[in-house]
């Protein structure tokens, strides 16, 4: 059950502390509170629930959105987040409470619950919001003006030809990057071990029913612990030594997954609880894609897993000169005078070109008008997104196609606007600093919600 609450836009000064005094306006919890269309992302927020009387009521969005608000800022765990909170009366203004309390909002294990519903779906919903309230009040009635034409005519995004003569305005800045998981470095190797071990688990969990009559199925965990230590000790292990290493855990796990199968075949499949199961059926996976590239001598497989615990994530090949290949979740944003936007998130590895066109009917959703440059990276610059950008009459970063010119003044002109882009272009370079530097961990941010 969700009731909407009423005491949502009380005022700085109005917040009661018992111990005298005011909470000072300026500071920047209050600041983000003003900006933070409350009221509407109630309205959105309370759709969600379908019985408004039945049931446990739930806390209020401004609860729910702001504790996850204040840990992802300031980078605390769920207790943390909880203890901050009844410390700091800043905070508990931030999530609209009336007075300064001294215990705990809240129990911090609901903050697992807060996550669940408040997905990144909503999270960017939100974010767009924000940036259209703080938006002038002028720009904010040509957008829904703009909207509503939108809305009474369906062509009018399908066909971007047709707003040719519209004017241009602002800097559609693009760009994608991964964002780490808190994984191992992924081995052939350690990655076996890690199911080898879940499976060793699993087996004696299902083997505790019949102890004392049926005799437990032998799986050698010592001697496959000491062939994975013989390899994972050595400094530069010989590619021939890795391959032997691998073909062991292989039949070890093999062997692992021959017992399971009797296990079940008995019927103690019910005695695995729900992390059991699913790393059942994630070592499965990996023996199969293990195995493929142990007979075929190859080192790549499609959808292959990387770790046991979160066998969402996948290898992202960025080519960085720090590190060629990262595991985590793939983002591409957005940056339109200082807000960022999330375009597209994925634990799949996509091409970030093909997202510039959707990127700028975006723009013109949010802003009313396109935007009048693109400033992006070279692999932006393909065929599809250069001929859509000319249509428009909109500027793509970048050097034109074709020879370079032999006009000295126009050559001139290029390099300087080239490095006036490439400084604009710092901008989003800025939010993946700032994002990887709190805990902008969107990997992790998934795995809390799809568990």
């Amino acid at each position: 059950m969700y009731r909407k609450t009423q005491n949502q836009l009380i005022l700085p000064h109005e917040f009661f502390l018992p111990f005298g005094g005011t909470l000072n306006a300026q500071n920047k919890w209050c600041q983000l509170a003003a900006i933070i269309p409350w009221v509407e992302v109630e309205e959105k927020y309370a759709k969600c629930f379908k019985n408004y009387r039945d049931g446990q009521q739930a806390y209020s969005v401004r609860v729910e959105l702001g504790a996850l608000i204040i840990q992802n800022r300031k980078n605390l765990s769920d207790r943390d987040t909880v203890e901050e909170i009844m410390e700091n009366p800043y905070m508990q203004y931030f999530i609209g409470l009336d007075g300064f309390v001294d215990k705990k909002p809240f129990n911090p294990s609901l903050m697992v619950n807060f996550r669940k519903r408040l997905g990144p779906d909503i999270i960017n919903e939100v974010n767009e919001m924000i940036a259209k309230a703080a938006s002038p009040k002028e720009e904010r009635d040509k957008d829904d003006d703009n909207q509503n034409s939108s809305g009474n005519n369906p062509q009018s995004v399908e066909q971007p030809s047709n707003s040719s003569k519209e004017s241009r305005q602002g800097k559609l800045i693009l760009d994608a990057t991964c964002t780490p998981a808190d994984i191992h470095y992924p081995t052939d190797i350690g990655l076996l071990n890690d199911a080898r071990e879940a499976l060793e688990e699993i087996i004696d969990v299902m083997h505790q029913p019949y102890i004392g009559t049926d005799m437990k199925p032998r799986t050698y965990r010592n001697r496959a612990r000491k062939d994975y230590l013989n390899l994972s000790k050595k400094k530069r292990p010989s590619i021939k030594a890795i391959r032997k290493a691998i073909g062991k855990q292989l039949r070890y796990i093999r062997r692992d997954l021959a017992i399971v199968g009797l296990l079940v075949a008995k019927g103690s499949l019910h005695l695995l609880n729900n992390k059991q199961y699913r790393n059942l059926l994630v070592s499965q996976e990996i023996y199969r894609q293990q195995l493929e590239m142990y007979t075929r001598r190859k080192h790549q497989v499609d959808d292959r897993i990387v770790s046991v615990h979160m066998p969402f994530i996948r290898p992202i090949v960025r080519g960085k000169s720090r590190a060629e290949v990262e595991f985590g979740a793939k983002l591409a944003i957005s940056v339109v005078d200082g807000f960022s936007f999330i375009e597209h998130l994925s634990f799949e590895s996509f091409n970030e070109g093909t997202t510039l066109i959707r990127s700028v009917e975006k723009y013109r959703q949010r802003f009313g008008k396109y935007p009048e440059a693109v400033i992006a990276d070279k692999i932006y610059r393909n065929r599809d997104n250069l001929a859509y950008c000319k249509g428009l009459g909109i500027r793509l970063s970048g050097p034109p196609l074709g020879r370079p010119t032999t006009d000295p003044d126009l050559l001139r002109e290029q390099k300087k606007q080239e490095h006036q882009d490439a400084g604009i272009r710092n901008a989003v370079e800025g939010k993946f600093g700032e994002g990887k530097r709190t805990i902008w961990s969107w990997s992790n941010y998934g795995a809390s919600t799809r568990n």
